[in-house]
């Protein structure tokens, strides 16, 4: 059982290959995303963020993308930031795990002077990011062959 956890901007290598092993558990292993198109070039440069338990288990972790490499999923505006690569361990979920990774994805924006996070949302998870005050613009799209929307939040301070 999951009695507490903490969330962080990852900034060691230990931190980086435990966020692509929850990436990998959750995107490669159960929802059946070809491994070779889960990572890409981006994940150098992103803001990473991890969820940790007291024991130190990785529970979750999501990537935040500013500047041009978010250009091409936020329309180009310079002051959107992406938020991406969102995943939670199966024995983590319904913890309020994922609230707060969105919650420090949104933080690590701020700190970057950006203005508003965009997302692609899996279509079965729309209600989970309206919650955090994100809406859906734009039509349904498929991303590894999972439908999706576009989703945008304003978290200018």
């Amino acid at each position: 059982m999951i009695s507490s956890y903490t969330t962080r901007t990852v900034t060691g290598e230990q931190d980086r290959a435990a966020c692509f092993q929850v990436r990998k558990t959750v995107f490669v292993g159960e929802q059946n995303v070809p491994e070779e198109i889960e990572y890409d070039a981006y994940d150098a440069d992103a803001v990473h963020v991890i969820a940790v338990a007291a024991d130190g288990t990785a529970l979750g972790t999501g990537r935040l993308l500013s500047g041009p490499a978010a250009a091409a999923k936020t329309g180009g505006d310079p002051t959107v930031g992406s938020l991406g690569r969102l995943a939670v361990t199966k024995e983590a979920r319904g913890l309020g795990v994922g609230a707060a990774l969105v919650r420090a994805i949104e933080d690590a924006a701020r700190g970057l002077g950006l203005a508003a996070v965009d997302l692609h949302a899996q279509t079965h998870a729309l209600g989970f990011y309206e919650r955090l005050g994100y809406v859906a613009y734009g039509p349904e799209f498929p991303d590894a062959g999972i439908p999706h929307r576009a989703m945008r939040r304003t978290v200018d301070a």
